[in-house]
């Protein structure tokens, strides 16, 4: 049986912190799935549509804010999925798209229908490449870069592991923080620890920062499955993961 992994990639990822989208990470991301496929089985929850479209589009508007950031995504989410499924193709991968809400998971006939979609669409050799329905869900734009979304699709989808890619060598210790000498906290154990030693800081193109990774694992946590918390800017991060070549946070 392969391993069931989700992967989940935040914009400042996918920009490796810059304002867009590098090609090279996404290469990097089709160069490890194809080394694991023999062992592992990918389905993606990405980011980034909206930092697509701000490439190449400025919005005019005398309407609020998320209604700008709900047009940007639906620019930027079909220039996504090319640029994905351009990459992924150079690597013999195939992928598709799926788009979610959070109301969809609230619904048992929803959940069930997604659950079956990803099934036939993995067995099949498809990477699925979800991203929430920015165009008419607000809760994704206003409550954390995809990670809630990711866990619950994790948990539903049942995955042996839950690898959410950021822009640190996962969770760090508060007090090295303040040092000015980051450490990471390689496994976890006890959540309410973890909870007291998470600075809240949000990411530069992400809505999310680390409380909405701890949230997230927690949901995970709660359906039995592991979460990695790895540094995505880092080229091979995943494999490197698995070699216990780099310090990231594992979460029991």
């Amino acid at each position: 049986m392969k391993k069931r992994i989700l992967l989940k990639i935040g914009s400042n990822t996918l920009t490796k912190e810059t304002d867009n989208i590098s090609r090279g990470k996404i290469e990097d991301i089709a160069s490890q799935i194809e080394k694991l496929q023999d062992t592992c089985e990918f389905i993606i929850v990405s980011s980034g549509a909206i930092a697509v479209a701000k490439q190449f589009v400025k919005l005019e508007s005398q309407r609020e804010e998320l209604f700008v950031k709900q047009a940007l995504a639906s620019i930027g989410q079909p220039h996504l999925i090319r640029i994905y499924q351009e990459i992924f193709r150079e690597y013999g991968l195939l992928s598709s798209q799926c788009l979610l809400s959070y109301s969809d998971f609230e619904k048992k006939e929803s959940r069930t229908n997604i659950m079956n979609t990803i099934n036939v669409l993995v067995n099949n050799n498809y990477i699925p490449i979800i991203n929430e329905n920015d165009t008419v869900a607000t809760d994704e734009i206003k409550f954390g870069d995809n990670d809630k979304l990711g866990a619950l699709t994790a948990s539903l989808l049942e995955v042996d592991l839950f690898i959410i890619a950021t822009n640190t060598n996962g969770i760090y210790t508060k007090t090295s923080i303040k040092n000015g000498a980051p450490k990471t906290i390689e496994e976890v154990t006890s959540f309410e620890d973890l909870e007291d030693e998470v600075v809240s800081s949000k990411s530069s193109h992400g809505s999310g920062g680390m409380s909405s990774k701890i949230e997230a694992a927690s949901v995970a946590k709660t359906a039995n499955i592991e979460t990695w918390i790895v540094n995505g800017l880092e080229d091979n991060f995943i494999i490197n993961a698995f070699e216990n070549k780099v310090p990231f946070t594992k979460i029991k």
